[in-house]
């Protein structure tokens, strides 16, 4: 290499080359809260904690970040385990971007929320990729396209009922065991989109697999990215994953793909933002739910929807609803940022209808500007069987009715039959939304 050549290298690695370090050294552990004196560090920024080489960390460093600023100190919580970590271990301040790597690399596969393969491919240089920022911003509401393109399916009960447009933003309601992740997988499957964006936030690690190749299937993995943050992991790692398959989905937008993002379940990312809202210092509210809490779920779901790369982000976010109570705080929150909601029925599960959607209680926010009029018409008619049949069901169980007596209430309960066979479906019974809307339009049976 000729002389300047070697010296301009030689000057560009002194550039690039931290010439002092940000340093400080742990005084407190507490649980998952580790405080340090120093360094001079921001809110968000990762450090490199230093522990024994011999304990259980690898090269004897833990990843952590700033989670909270106090007089003298910084609150953190580690990316991984605390063991090792005592009194007076080094802390470094790492300085390093809050982006990760994103691109075509990515798909079809499983990977973490740093971007790294869990499943058995081939490494990924995430050097060699684009990046995108972890935490981005939301478009601004008046450059967002309209939604105004209809988005199938597949779900009889969603295509027929309660329809969804590309762009759009709902959310899944159910207790535990109703049916979420094989309603999921049904859509990763069928759904007409270019590409699925799938995080499994705080999971059970048999679940992991189990979604992957029951529910989603060879042919829905083909196109989906996979990011994992199990239940045992810290919930930094837990909040990193959903901001990362968010990022992952907004990249693709800005290549104008259509993107169908699906995170089970957001009430996970809700209970790890609480702990590291409580650990930084924040008062407990609403069932112990930090006021941060309540912020950063808008934030993360207002990222998706259209834009003006004629791209679109159409999100699906499971709540895992306590005790079946669907005015909980999460599910309030949730139910007043999304542009609609899906309900899942425990005692439609118990009878075997699946998928158990409760019509009755879900709500399509943008229905009106997806549907023509004449498929308006049909979904009202279906909508006031099924409410008529609900509303007097107890009576009709009693054999307090006596048929003859209401004519509205006759024709409800001979088309229930039939009503409920069209919207029970089973897992791999893809549905065309044109003959979704002739059978529900036959199965109502016209005016009685």
């Amino acid at each position: 290499m000729p002389e300047p050549r070697l010296a301009q290298a030689c000057l560009e690695a002194l550039r690039s080359m931290p010439l002092t370090r940000r340093t400080g050294r742990v005084v407190r552990v507490s649980g998952k809260c580790i405080e340090s004196r120093g360094p001079d560090a921001a809110i968000g920024e990762l450090c490199d904690i230093h522990v024994d080489a011999t304990g259980p960390a690898a090269h004897g460093l833990i990843k952590a970040e700033v989670v909270g600023v106090q007089p003298g100190r910084l609150v953190l919580m580690p990316y991984g385990d605390v063991k090792g970590i005592a009194s007076g271990c080094l802390v470094v301040a790492a300085g390093r971007r809050h982006d990760i790597p994103v691109g075509e690399e990515f798909l079809g596969r499983v990977i973490d929320a740093f971007g790294k393969p869990l499943d058995d491919g081939p490494a990924i240089d995430g050097d060699a990729t684009a990046r995108q920022a972890l935490q981005g911003t939301a478009p601004n509401p008046l450059a967002r396209p309209r939604i105004d393109r209809l988005l199938e399916t597949g779900v009889r009960a969603i295509d027929g009922l309660l329809p969804l447009g590309l762009g759009q933003r709902s959310g899944i309601f159910a207790g535990s065991g109703v049916g979420k992740s094989t309603l999921l997988g049904m859509l990763a499957r069928q759904v007409k989109t270019d590409v699925n964006v799938i995080a499994l936030i705080g999971e059970r690690g048999r679940e992991v697999r189990e979604f992957i190749e029951k529910q989603l299937g060879a042919e829905g993995m083909r196109r989906s990215i996979v990011i994992v943050a199990t239940s045992d992991q810290p919930a930094l790692a837990i909040v990193r994953a959903a901001h990362a398959a968010t990022a992952h989905a907004e990249h693709l937008r800005q290549q104008g793909r259509h993107v169908l993002l699906m995170m089970d379940s957001l009430t996970r990312f809700a209970m790890a933002r609480r702990e590291i809202g409580l650990a930084a210092g924040e008062p407990p509210t609403a069932r112990g739910y930090t006021p941060s809490v309540f912020a950063d779920i808008p934030e993360l779901c207002e990222r998706c929807g259209t834009s003006e790369s004629g791209g679109s982000i159409t999100a699906l976010y499971t709540v895992l609803v306590e005790g079946d109570d669907f005015n909980e705080p999460i599910s309030d929150i949730v139910r007043a940022t999304l542009d609609g909601h899906i309900m899942l029925s425990r005692e439609l599960a118990h009878a075997g209808h699946y998928p158990a959607i409760d019509v009755l209680q879900s709500v399509s926010r943008l229905a009106a500007d997806l549907t023509t009029d004449s498929e308006r018409q049909i979904m009202r008619a279906v909508t006031e069987l099924l409410a008529t049949h609900a509303r007097h069901r107890p009576m009709i169980e009693m054999g307090a009715y006596r048929q003859g007596s209401r004519a509205d209430i006759d024709h409800a309960i001979a088309r229930q039959p039939v009503l409920t066979a069209v919207l029970r479906q089973e897992v791999n019974d893809a549905s065309p939304r044109a003959d979704t809307l002739a059978r529900l339009k036959h199965a109502s049976g016209g005016a009685p």
